[in-house]
Formats: structure tokens, sequence, C-alpha cells
């Protein structure tokens, strides 16, 4: 019997999202920089913007951008903080899959943290379609990782009592923060000169930011009924307080990324 798809709704979550969940580093900005993927003029598609923290990052580096969310509350919330970081980004309410954005007009798109969440043959192939010939689709992700006995763990194995069952991620990087399966992806496609990098860096949360950033996760804040929610952080600030009393907490993180080109 086929297990049923588990309900998420990110926009339900998305005080939390905004406040607390931590966007890519900048090292993450200034790899694709490196790359030469990022300067002044780009014309960029952020695809699942969310609240905007991968769009907020290529605006800073002086790319044009256009980002776009099917949740009406995040974008409510991307509008806010683009703000007031003082940065000019054009918003829109679409589907990755049917962005409504012209063709061949963009020279970089990119998926950060959510391309598990689409129809990937269908964002793949849109994605070819918004790039000019040579444009670079970016695929990334920034993901905890879980350690034996460290804090990420504890919070997965609670995370889990309240809500069994797989989050869409791990279906596909078995907790490892790699994704083979976008090279499959983006290959089907048509995209050509595929490479991948990847490194770890730790991430300061505090007590209360790191349980508004796992309120934020899509397998509590964005699933679960309000008052198990509830239940669910009184129950995660117990565990910090006696397993985890040092403030503020180093969560490991590991960045991925898949580059392609649009021959």
């Amino acid at each position: 019997m086929k297990e049923p798809v588990m309900q998420v709704d990110f926009g339900r979550t998305s005080s939390d999202y905004a406040k607390h969940r931590a966007g890519f580093p900048d090292a993450f900005f200034e790899r694709l920089a490196r790359e030469g993927l990022l300067r002044p003029g780009v014309r960029a598609v952020d695809l699942g913007t969310g609240t905007g923290t991968v769009a907020r990052g290529l605006a800073r580096h002086g790319c044009t951008v256009h980002a776009l969310d099917v949740s009406a509350p995040m974008l409510e919330a991307a509008r806010r903080l683009a703000t007031e970081a003082g940065l000019s980004i054009d918003f829109h309410q679409a589907p990755a899959e049917h962005t409504g954005l012209p063709s061949g007009a963009f020279d970089l798109v990119v998926a950060g943290q959510c391309w598990h969440w689409f129809d990937r043959p269908a964002a793949a192939r849109e994605a070819a379609r918004l790039l000019a010939p040579g444009g670079r689709l970016v695929i990334a992700h920034f993901d905890w990782m879980a350690l034996p006995g460290n804090v990420v763990e504890a919070t997965e194995s609670l995370i889990q009592a309240f809500n069994p069952g797989p989050s869409a991620p791990d279906v596909f990087s078995h907790g490892t923060g790699l994704y083979p399966q976008w090279f499959r992806d983006t290959a089907e496609a048509g995209f050509t000169g595929l490479e991948s990098f990847t490194f770890d860096v730790p991430t300061p949360y505090t007590h209360e930011a790191w349980r508004g950033r796992v309120r934020a996760n899509a397998k509590v804040g964005a699933s679960l009924p309000p008052d198990t929610v509830s239940r669910f952080d009184t129950a995660l600030a117990a565990v910090l307080a006696e397993r985890f009393p040092h403030d503020p907490l180093a969560i490991p993180h590991r960045v991925f990324a898949l580059l392609a080109a649009r021959p």
C-alpha cells in the first residue's frame, strides 16, 4: 500500500521561517561569484524563493532578480525582508514548473532548498526554457547534519516521534546532504557541463532560534496542527535544557550545489 503524501504548507509557518531559518551562508554566494555566475547585470530567476534568502543574496551581488513561490504568505515575508534590506527584487506568485516568465530571457536560474518539492522533470524543462543559450542552472541545498549524539539527531528523533514517516529531503539525500538524483534530472532536460561542490559550515543558533527554526520544518509547523506544534516545541525546549544546555548551539550544516549549463 502506498504511504499517504505528507500535506505541507509553509505559509502556515512563514513567520518562524522568516525570523529563524538561516539562509545559505555568504560562502555559498562567494563560491558562485568565483564561478562567474554572480555579477552586476546577470538576469536571475529564483525558483521556490520562500522568504527570499537566495533572492536577496543574488541581488546583493548585483543580479536583476525575479523570485517566485506558490505561497502568498511566504512572498509577503520575502517582500518585507527585501524592503528592509534595501534590495529591489521582483516577486511573483507562480509555480516553478509554469513560471509565466519569457523564454530565453535569463542568464541564471537558482533553486535553493526546494527542488525536492517540485515536479522535477517539469521544473528542469522550465528552467531550460527560461535560460538563454549558455545560461546556468544551480540547484542547491543547505541541510542540517545529524551526527551521533548531536542536537540535530536528538531533534530529528523528536520530530519523528511527533510526525512519523519520511520527509521529502530524507527520501533523496538519506541524511547525507548530497543529491545525486539531481544530475539525472538536469541531464534528461538537456543540460550539459554538470558539476557540483559541497562544503560543511557550522551555523550558530540560540536555543530560542533553534526552536523557531525547527518549528519552520516541513514535518512540524508546516504540517502538524497548531496544538501539536506547541506540544512539540515544549518537548524540544526540555531536550535542549537537559541535554544541550550550552547556548548558542553550533549546528553543523552542509552546502550542496549542482551547476548545469543550457547548451
